[in-house]
């Protein structure tokens, strides 16, 4: 089978105005307990846009760590290459894919820096390996080799041994949302688009996208 040949008709579900919540956060806490419920692996994994200093943008998959009325949170490397590109511009977006429910959600927004409490104590709740791992590795550098990690990766470990305090360059971001699209698949590709605009007041508006 050729790669045009390759795809899926959509049929599960559909996404009407009457029929989802006021507040694009209770929506997505909605689909959130589904898509646990479904069992689809690693519901938490989001793609994470980014873009540097010229307009090249990036993406990779990170994994939400909260998300409320404040906005979706992920911890990672401040050095990483997300983390200077958010450090020059504060702009990004996120994407959440189900397949297994034939759902995304997109989300648009500003990025801040969670506090140092928050940090800590997810920090604290991570394995130790992680949390040495947070440590060890100097993340998006060119390194020579696997070994070379992990001699960093035992070294951290000697030195820090069974308590690591968190590292300072790590720590959480948030994405405070402007816009959040909910999408679910219909047939002839005709797919069911609601999205959520924050408006000047605080409040919420919803509008439908054609497909």
């Amino acid at each position: 089978m050729s790669l045009a040949d390759l795809r899926q008709h959509y049929t599960r579900g559909e996404l009407i105005e009457n029929a989802v919540a006021a507040s694009p956060f209770d929506q997505f806490d909605r689909w959130f307990a589904e898509a646990r419920a479904a069992a689809v692996p690693e519901a938490n994994a989001m793609t994470l846009a980014t873009a540097d200093a010229s307009g090249q943008p990036s993406a990779r998959t990170v994994l939400l760590k909260g998300a409320d009325s404040r906005g979706f949170v992920f911890y990672t490397n401040y050095q990483s290459r997300k983390g200077l590109e958010l450090a020059r511009s504060s702009r990004a977006a996120l994407l959440f894919f189900w397949p297994q429910l034939e759902r995304q959600v997109r989300i648009e927004g500003h990025v801040v820096t969670v506090s140092a409490e928050e940090s800590d104590a997810y920090y604290r709740s991570r394995p130790l390996p992680s949390r040495i791992g947070a440590w060890a590795s100097p993340q998006s550098q060119e390194i020579d080799s696997r070994a070379v990690l992990d001699q960093f990766e035992a070294d951290a470990a000697e030195r820090l041994g069974d308590n690591p305090p968190r590292p300072p360059h790590w720590g959480g971001y948030r994405v405070v949302p402007h816009a959040i699209e909910f999408w679910q698949g219909r047939p002839s590709r005709l797919h069911d688009r609601l999205v959520y605009r924050r408006q000047d007041d605080g409040n919420w508006q919803l509008s439908r996208l054609a497909p």
